[in-house]
Formats: structure tokens, C-alpha cells, sequence
């Protein structure tokens, strides 16, 4: 089932700090949407508001029909949603295997106590997700990587790593904040290719992201954010060119 994220008038303060002050966008299926801004525009502060990860102050979430907008980050990632974070959160010991094997547990049908007496139902469904999760690594060029400790590779490949974890758990919708940083070109160009082939699938996915050439490339509709307030939204080019927009972000 397909749905669109909506936010109406959201905002958020702390103390007397404005993080967040009346935003309004959508996220439909299907695309990528981005949002942009300069650093400390508040970007990282909306997606922890959409996450459940922090409370409103004011205005409205949904998902479809339903309002999200008390909802806790337990209840909204049942709903559907994975992120990942701007700082990456691996268990960095661990494999890398691992590490995906985490994202699936959502979808777990088996009981503990199956799993510990080791029944054929719990046997079954331990083969089914990880051959799914082999096939993660395979779409993002990591399969050679899959008993190496997450904390092993280089920064590009743990961001994949996290990726690969958040779709694990085969979300209606995809929070990516800032998923390039510190990555090349080449390695941004692989990524965003995936990103543009998951919204080809149906997916609804938000690109958080300081870096507007990688936004504007993948992006049929863009939100700009500056101090915590939308000041444009629409095609790249149109975002590009406003005069509120240049001077606020690209003149950084």
C-alpha cells in the first residue's frame, strides 16, 4: 500500500530557540523528494520530528489517512518508515551480515521460543531472510564484504551498510539524511542510481542532503530550509534560481 507523507504547519522549539517553525510538505510514493538547506537549517531536527524521535510543538504529521503526529518512533517505524542517520550507527563489531540481519527483524513471524528449539519453521524463515539479505548485499556491491566487522571498512561502505540495514525492513517510506557526505562522485553516482531505482518501485523517499548538485540530479520536487522555515519549494530548477535560495544557501 502506497501513501504520502504529509506535514502541516509542523514546528518545533526549544526553550526559546526556534528549530522548526510552521513546515508544510509532501512526500508521495513513487519519487524522490528533497530537502535542502545550509547547515543548521534544521533538516536533521524535521526528520527526527517525522521519526518520532521528538516531539511537536505544533501542527500536524500523516501517513496516508492516519495522523502520526503522537506517535512514538516504535509506532512509526511499524508503520513503515526507515532512516538513516547522519552519523552512522553500525554495531561496528559485528559483521557485516550482521548488521543486516538487525533491519529484518521486523518482519520475524517466528517466536523466540521456535528459534530456540531450533523447529523447522524458525529454520525456514532464518534461510529466507538471509538469502534476502544476500541480496542486499549483492544490489549494493557487498557481498565480499558480508563476514568483514562493519567497523572494518571504509566510511563509504558503512554508509552503504546502514542503507542496506534501513531497507532491510522493506519500508513504504525512506528517510535519507545526508546519505553522500564524504563521498565521492563516483560513489554518490552509484548510490543515487539505487535511490532512483527504489522510487521506480513504488517507494517514497526523503533525500536530506547539503549537497544540492547530487539533490537537483535525482529530485522531481525539492523543499529548501533555512533557519527552521521553508523559504521554496518546487523543481530544481525553480529552486535553484530563486533569489531566497541563492542568497541563503548556494552563496555559502
Amino acid at each position: 500500500m502506497t501513501m504520502t507523507l504529509s506535514l502541516d504547519g509542523v514546528s518545533k522549539t526549544f526553550g526559546g530557540v526556534v528549530a522548526a517553525s510552521g513546515v508544510s510538505l509532501a512526500v508521495p510514493p513513487g519519487r524522490i523528494t528533497g530537502l535542502i538547506g545550509p547547515n543548521g537549517a534544521g533538516k536533521t531536527t524535521l526528520v527526527n520530528l517525522i521519526t518520532g524521535m521528538l516531539p511537536l510543538t505544533a501542527g500536524r504529521i500523516r501517513f496516508g489517512e492516519r495522523d502520526i503526529s503522537q506517535a512514538s518512533a516504535h509506532q512509526i517505524s511499524r508503520a513503515g518508515f526507515a532512516r538513516t542517520f547522519q552519523n552512522i550507527r553500525l554495531f561496528k563489531e559485528a559483521p557485516v551480515l550482521d548488521n543486516l540481519l538487525i533491519g529484518f527483524h521486523r518482519h520475524e513471524r517466528s517466536s523466540l521460543a521456535a528459534g530456540l528449539l531450533g523447529l523447522p519453521s524458525a529454520r525456514r524463515e532464518t534461510r529466507e531472510i538471509r538469502a534476502r539479505a544476500q541480496q542486499l548485499l549483492e544490489r549494493f556491491g557487498m557481498a565480499r564484504y558480508a563476514d568483514q566487522p562493519a567497523g572494518s571498512l571504509a566510511y563509504g561502505h558503512q554508509r552503504r551498510v546502514e542503507m542496506m540495514r534501513a531497507l532491510a525492513s522493506e519500508p513504504s517510506l525512506l528517510l535519507l539524511d545526508e546519505p553522500v557526505a564524504g563521498m565521492n562522485d563516483v560513489e554518490a553516482g552509484e548510490l543515487g542510481a539505487i535511490f532512483s531505482q527504489l522510487a521506480a518501485q513504488g517507494m517514497g523517499v526523503l533525500l536530506i542532503e547539503h549537497n544540492i548538485r547530487f539533490v537537483t540530479r535525482l529530485c522531481a520536487h525539492v523543499y529548501v530550509l533555512d533557519g527552521g522555515r521553508l523559504i521554496a519549494d518546487g523543481t530544481p530548477a525553480q529552486v535553484t534560481s530563486n533569489p531566497a535560495v541563492i542568497a541563503a544557501y548556494l552563496g555559502n
